[in-house]
């Protein structure tokens, strides 16, 4: 594998160092450029905790992946690039208020200069850039988040709503490998009970917001504007190709 190929792949800026200025165009980059998607899940291909198979998918297929992809390919940069870097699992809340299947979620850990941040890009919507775990806030155009330290073992990573902070999802320090989310990968992958086997979803952060391809729906988020239009089957072959470059 060969992290050059990786970083034309995600446009990433030049002059990358091991401190918190690159981690944060890093991972700004590889959301703009690399969608989360699940469009493997729901044609039934096989999707395996390999980085081979994650590389070749995400760089040398120009694809996207969903968190087990993403944040894995992700981790494998950033430990190619000198970075201190291990994975962890967190477990959801969903919209309607309960916990998601638990320990199902990847994560990434960075730590830099005796701190530790929490790095993610496979949870759409959400942060752009590695959030620290002393309870600072940090906004972006998808929103403000926190992360919080909800007792002696759980934290908590937040966003900001009219009510206050609102769980995105929980998670503990501990650090796992890839076969650690055996159970949670075939599980999201063939289970009724996953959010991932009902839909075709296809989504990238941009500067102003977000672009989501759900179903048949193309959804534009900008500056807090939220745009939805219907497409036919050509039209969505198209957004998969000119927006996302998905050719499947």
């Amino acid at each position: 594998m060969d992290i050059q190929a990786y970083l034309k792949r995600i446009k990433a800026p030049e002059n990358i160092n091991v401190d918190l200025e690159s981690l944060r165009k890093l991972q700004q980059a590889h959301l703009f450029h690399v969608p989360f998607e699940n469009l493997d899940v729901m044609r039934r291909e096989p999707i395996y905790l390999n980085t081979e198979h994650m590389y070749k998918k995400i760089v040398e297929s120009n694809r996207g992946g969903y968190c087990y992809e993403v944040n894995g390919l992700f981790h494998w940069a950033l430990s190619a690039l000198g970075f201190n870097a291990s994975l962890g699992s967190a477990t959801v809340r969903r919209p309607q208020g309960y916990w998601a299947k638990e320990d199902t979620h990847m994560i990434i850990f960075v730590k830099i200069e005796n701190a530790i941040y929490l790095t993610d890009v496979g949870f759409g919507d959400s942060n752009y850039h590695s959030i620290p775990l002393d309870g600072s806030e940090q906004a972006d155009a998808s929103g403000t988040y926190k992360v919080i330290e909800a007792d002696e073992t759980w934290y908590h990573l937040t966003r900001q709503n009219e009510e206050g902070w609102a769980p995105l999802y929980r998670f503990q320090l501990k650090e796992k490998q890839l076969i650690d989310f055996h159970e949670g990968i075939v599980f999201n992958q063939v289970s009724p009970g996953s959010s991932f086997t009902h839909h075709d979803l296809v989504t990238k952060a941009t500067p102003t917001g977000r672009i989501t391809l759900r179903d048949q729906t193309l959804i534009t988020k900008e500056n807090g504007i939220i745009e939805k239009a219907d497409l036919t089957d050509k039209e969505k072959a198209q957004v998969l190709l000119n927006t996302f470059n998905i050719q499947i």
